[in-house]
């Protein structure tokens, strides 16, 4: 690979591995400096002896990718508000008790059922200056509006840790709060909520106060709402509007990705203010005048669009490239995609764990590394046809180098992605281009009916473009079970293959069979693994009793008879059988008592029957029995008592004090998850 021989490739890799191995072993920031130090100073000491001949310069380019590995560990431990004693997690008996949290409001969540949900900034706890940020759950009123961008609220209200997932395999929501440095959450009423008369006016205020004016004005021009989402998604970045049917619609058609503002969206935008800018003179002052209003409106678009990852690293790579078109040269496009990485991570390293930041730049590498490859499988004379072709082979490119990656996060593949991309690439130009200009008029209080209407038009039928390709359920591969050494395997496949087609040779087929053994043998073992294990799982569900039986790949489920009937559409089992490789064998309805790997389990429902000559290992409280535990322990003595989340909590807490009272072990799936014997 070429593009490895890039001294700055190096580089940035060694800053990525920095900021992964400060970001998982989380050490002590005065460590990390320390090692940094002395990584400076090697590299000066190496530095000043091989422009002096004394060394091999190989230790200079050793002890250059040390340091860059020291600065990635630093940037990341700099940027991590954990680590700062004015965070609001280091606040003594922050989540015990209630507290007077002085916060300002950041960003604009999409609202769940009952909640208004925000990013806030958290100034003060108690008189007491503080930092960090928070996530702001405001029940909904009908009488109180949506807080304004840089608003000032005082809120009395408790803290809570994020919950972690409750259930084997399960999103864990608690772990992407943490990787976006949110600690934390508060629940609120209007009621406990003082807004204060000060609003922060940053570029954040600004860009909200922009987009809701344009919005506004579209919405008094009769926009009709569906579209008007998806256009305020498409052109502006905001996401939260969209009904969950037309999102559903987008991933299964393999569109996803056209609602998030990314490099098609500013490639777009570089191209439409060139193309206005070209009646300007090439000189000197007129190119320097040209590259000034191009850069202004791709950061003036970034910051509308809300500085989301996608959104930052698109801008900040075509800025580079139009800054090579100033300076005339041939920009090399991959060392723009590197330094557009060094820059975006070292000032906002968190970038590096979210998803649509990874997956923006590998299909972005994969099309610039793979497609000149696919492109010359076939040549058409045509330029409509060529035109079409382009587009499908950029598609594979993408979808070829994305796909590990978006097996891993998402465990669905849309099969009919390459007509959606032919159908809605060239259609998207077209509402890309009127969404731009219609949107640059609202901001100025002037909505033209005709191209409104042809913008609201166009998106109408681009949905149902979408929704009838997405309604072909026979190409949506779902609960495709996949983990880390699958991701790992395939990837080494891929590029290993890709490295032989572009210049085959017999070292390069070697490598790629070994990647081809090594995928096998990463199938066997997790099916081996599989095979030679055993356990039984209580969910925490709040609604239902779901007990599971595993052995190898046979899953059988203990539950009552409305959830049997509807167990093929139950999300939890379904993620824990994707997750362990396994299918659904059996269903049972669930017995007061089972039997497991040696173990004697009771369960106790609403009804409270058990036998009198039952001594079980394990007793299990489901649907809030009425029952004296006190009593019961007088002639049982269970090794664990668990009680699942189908219980009242002021049960849980009488059941939970007798048993530390008769020092037996005692398990709240609703408090600690899931349990598991094994």
């Amino acid at each position: 690979m070429k593009v490895m021989q890039f001294p700055l490739a190096r580089i940035t890799i060694g800053f990525v591995i920095g900021i992964l191995l400060a970001y998982y072993s989380q050490p002590y920031p005065e460590i990390v400096f320390i090692l940094l130090s002395i990584a400076i100073l090697g590299f000066v000491v190496a530095y000043l002896f091989s422009i002096r001949n004394f060394v091999n310069t190989i230790y200079f380019g050793i002890t250059t990718y040390i340091l860059a590995l020291g600065i990635g560990a630093t940037t990341q431990i700099i940027h991590t508000n954990l680590y700062q004693k004015t965070n609001y997690i280091h606040t003594k008996n922050i989540f015990e008790k209630p507290h007077l949290v002085s916060v300002i409001i950041r960003e604009k969540l999409k609202s769940s059922s009952f909640n208004d949900r925000y990013i806030a900034l958290i100034n003060q706890v108690d008189q007491t200056n503080s930092s960090g940020r928070i996530l702001l759950n405001v029940q909904k009123d009908s009488l109180t509006p949506p807080f304004k961008i840089g608003s000032h609220l005082l809120i009395d209200g408790t803290l809570y840790k994020n919950k972690p997932a409750k259930n084997p395999n399960q999103f864990d929501y608690s772990k992407y709060l943490e990787g976006i440095q949110i600690y934390a959450q508060i629940y609120a009423d209007a009621s406990s909520i003082k807004i204060g008369s000060i609003i922060d006016k940053d570029a954040w205020y600004y860009s909200s106060v922009l987009r809701t004016k344009i919005l506004n004005n579209l919405e008094k021009s009769k926009f009709n709402k569906d579209e008007l989402n998806v256009a305020a998604a498409l052109i502006l970045g905001q996401q939260q509007d969209i009904s969950p049917e037309i999102i559903r619609d987008y991933q299964y058609a393999g569109a996803v990705h056209i609602l998030s503002v990314s490099g098609l969206h500013i490639g777009f935008i570089l191209l439409f203010v060139t193309f206005i800018l070209k009646p300007i003179p090439n000189n000197r002052h007129g190119s320097l005048f040209k590259l000034i209003i191009i850069l202004v409106s791709l950061a003036a678009f970034g910051i509308i669009a809300g500085l989301a990852p996608s959104v930052v690293r698109s801008v900040v790579m075509f800025s580079f490239v139009a800054i090579g078109m100033y300076l005339r040269r041939s920009t090399n496009i991959f060392h723009t995609l590197l330094v557009s990485i060094l820059l975006i991570l070292l000032f906002q390293p968190s970038f590096l764990f979210d998803v649509g930041f990874q997956l923006s730049y590998i299909a972005l590498f994969f099309i610039l590394w793979l497609q000149p490859l696919l492109a010359q499988l076939w040549k058409p004379k045509n330029k409509i046809v060529n035109y079409f072709w382009e587009i499908l082979t950029v598609s594979f490119a993408a979808q070829i180098g994305a796909f590990p990656l978006s097996i891993y996060y998402f465990h669905q593949f849309p099969g009919l992605f390459f007509v959606t991309n032919l159908v809605v690439i060239p259609f998207l130009s077209i509402i890309m281009a009127l969404g731009v200009l219609v949107m640059v008029l609202a901001a100025f209080d002037y909505v033209p009916f005709y191209l409104a209407k042809a913008l609201e038009w166009s998106i109408y039928i681009l949905d149902k473009i979408i929704n009838s390709i997405a309604s072909v359920e026979q190409f949506i591969i779902q609960d495709i079970p996949f983990n880390w050494y699958f991701l790992m395997s395939l990837n080494l496949l891929i590029i290993t293959t890709i490295i032989w087609f572009k210049k085959p040779s017999f070292g390069k087929l070697t490598f790629v069979l070994i990647s081809i053994i090594i995928l096998q043998l990463t199938y066997f073992e997790t099916h081996w693994n599989i095979q030679n294990q055993k356990e039984l799982v209580i969910f925490s569900a709040k609604k239902n009793t779901l007990i599971t039986e595993r052995i190898g790949e046979n899953v059988t489920l203990f539950a009552n008879d409305s959830l049997l009937k509807t167990v093929s559409k139950n999300r939890t089992i379904k993620t824990y059988l994707m997750g362990n490789f396994s299918h659904l064998r059996t269903t049972k309805k669930l017995r007061n008592t089972l039997f497991f790997n040696g173990n004697k389990i009771l369960v106790l429902d609403s009804l409270s029957l058990y036998p009198n000559n039952s001594n079980p290992d394990i007793l299990v409280l489901t649907q809030s029995p009425r029952i004296n535990l006190e009593r019961l322990f007088e002639n049982k003595k269970p090794k664990i008592v668990i009680a699942d989340a189908t219980n009242f909590r002021t049960y849980i807490k009488l059941w939970k004090a007798t048993c530390i009272k008769e020092k037996i072990p005692f398990h709240a799936t609703g408090e600690k998850g899931f349990y598991k014997l094994d």
